[in-house]
């Protein structure tokens, strides 16, 4: 049976050391898998979607014709990203460091759904050997719980092959400045975009439970040059009419006018 969590003692824009908030993200995924999937699934459905305002990858075909391709998804949670592309013909293996999201991986998609290979691994080390991968990418997992995210970048260079793409989304950079408000109050700035503590949540033992990094626009290109990766393209997605839901600090009042999303496409040379 698995511990109950401790109480929350602070949270907020905290100076946390590296170490905690790059391993919090396990526990926490582990023990909210369930919670999240609840209340974000019928969204997610099997569609592959870039984040929040719902944009597909059917829509914007930012990894390419993948038929027969190997491509590796990190940071998958219950890997519907996964199953859309095998349906599509790609070779696919999901890895999530959160054993609880892979688990439910096994739940998802029907009975006709194709089957994915999946591995409990974190992106910051990879068990795959160098040029094993057509595409790698990520949709909002791995780069935003992680201090030293560059790690995730050269990792996903390193097993790529030449000429292969890499594509992740993160929460848009210009966000972290509004507060995670989906009314109209988070259309105020509050805090500086520069400030790069990570929002971090503590128990009453002062252990880091959960811990989000920001990074500036800046911060995301220089580490996808640092990888050796060519920036190809940022897609900003705008806040479609049809979605009408409103997920965290997300909401089609927020989204008229802030963007919520970047999804970032590189490739190795």
């Amino acid at each position: 049976m698995p511990t109950p969590p401790r109480p929350l003692a602070r949270a907020g824009y905290l100076h946390v050391p590296d170490d905690q908030g790059g391993a919090a993200a396990r526990g926490w995924w582990d023990a909210h898998a369930a919670e999240y999937l609840d209340e974000h699934g019928a969204f997610l459905g099997d569609a592959f979607r870039w984040g929040p305002e719902g944009l597909t990858e059917d829509e914007a075909g930012l990894l390419g014709d993948v038929r027969g391709a190997r491509v590796l998804e990190v940071g998958a949670g219950a890997a519907q990203c996964s199953r859309w592309l095998a349906a599509r013909g790609a070779r696919t293996v999901a890895t999530d460091v959160s054993g609880a999201m892979l688990r439910a991986s096994r739940r998802g998609g029907g009975p006709a759904a194709p089957t994915v290979p999946v591995l409990q691994a974190d992106a910051r080390s990879l068990p795959f050997a160098a040029a094993s991968f057509d595409v790698v990418f990520t949709s909002y997992g791995a780069i935003p719980f992680v201090p030293d995210a560059a790690r995730v970048h050269a990792e996903a260079a390193r097993v790529l092959r030449p000429g292969g793409r890499w594509v992740f989304s993160v929460t848009h950079p210009v966000r972290w400045a509004f507060p995670d408000d989906p009314s109209v109050r988070g259309l105020t700035a509050d805090r500086s975009y520069f400030d790069r503590r990570p929002y971090a949540e503590e128990d009453d033992t002062g252990r880091v439970v959960y811990a989000e990094y920001h990074r500036t626009l800046g911060d995301h290109v220089r580490e996808v040059a640092a990888a050796g990766l060519r920036l190809r393209d940022v897609v900003e997605p705008e806040w479609p009419a049809w979605n009408t839901q409103t997920w965290g600090g997300w909401s089609p009042e927020r989204g008229a006018h802030l963007p919520g999303t970047a999804v970032f496409v590189t490739t190795k040379d």
